[in-house]
């Protein structure tokens, strides 16, 4: 059975539509439960059906968010282990990113709260595991290790590099309008810049790639698992 409790309750699908839109436009401490159950056409002990309390419903569509990024990456990655490549994968992990309405609309405040939400789920790493250097802690060994990056470098600084890259890039295209205009597209230009600074003069073989590519798969997997955790714990499943 799907732990998604939207995939079997109209109901409860209505609601975090309902959760999702006046999260993104109002932010995540200002939206009560009572509104969340009038945009969604229910009663307020409708939505305490699926969620024992608007803590969990906040935790539960962020990380239904979660999950739709990491399922996404998983699907790209699979269908075209080429988008392993740094070139391709930073630019790959900010424009997925930013295709969530809630991601874009998260505050320090709400990002710090989330985490609160999630050490409290039981999960302490889980929040920090989904971070940019996290994801570059994980996987950056994984490309050394199949040659994808320069040898001729420490790894912690090339992972450094990526990790302000991907924040750098991410806060710049996120808010287009606090940037210099750029003449070319900016993940372009994101993908020239890793390409230059981390990548090997000569590329690396097909199998190479191939293995480099189940390995990350492999670690966005683990996080996926976790998520979907996290989701099985923060609602109450209705038969």
């Amino acid at each position: 059975m799907s732990q998604l409790i939207e995939h079997h309750s109209h109901k409860a699908a209505r609601i975090l539509d309902s959760a999702r839109e006046l999260v993104a436009d109002h932010g995540v401490r200002k939206v009560t439960v009572s509104e969340i159950a009038g945009a969604a056409g229910v009663g307020k002990g409708t939505v305490y059906l699926y969620w024992p309390t608007k803590e969990d419903l906040i935790l539960g569509l962020f990380a239904r968010e979660l999950l739709a990024f990491l399922d996404e990456v998983i699907a790209r990655i699979t269908a075209d282990p080429t988008a392993v490549l740094p070139r391709h994968l930073a630019p790959l992990l900010i424009r997925t990113g930013l295709r969530s309405p809630l991601a874009r609309r998260l505050t320090a405040k709400d990002a710090e709260l989330l985490r609160l939400l999630i050490e409290q789920a039981g999960d302490r790493d889980l929040f920090d595991r989904t971070q940019p250097s996290a994801m570059c802690e994980a996987v950056m060994p994984i490309l050394r290790r199949h040659g994808l990056i320069r040898q001729d470098r420490p790894l912690a600084d090339q992972s450094y590099a990526m990790h302000a890259m991907l924040t750098g890039f991410g806060t710049a295209m996120s808010h287009p309008d606090s940037a210099p205009p750029s003449a070319g597209d900016p993940g372009d230009v994101l993908a020239d810049t890793v390409a230059l600074l981390l990548e090997p003069a000569v590329a690396s073989a097909g199998q190479a790639v191939t293995a480099a590519a189940d390995d990350t798969v492999a670690v966005f997997r683990q996080t996926r698992d976790a998520v979907l955790d996290i989701i099985d714990r923060s609602q109450t499943l209705q038969q």
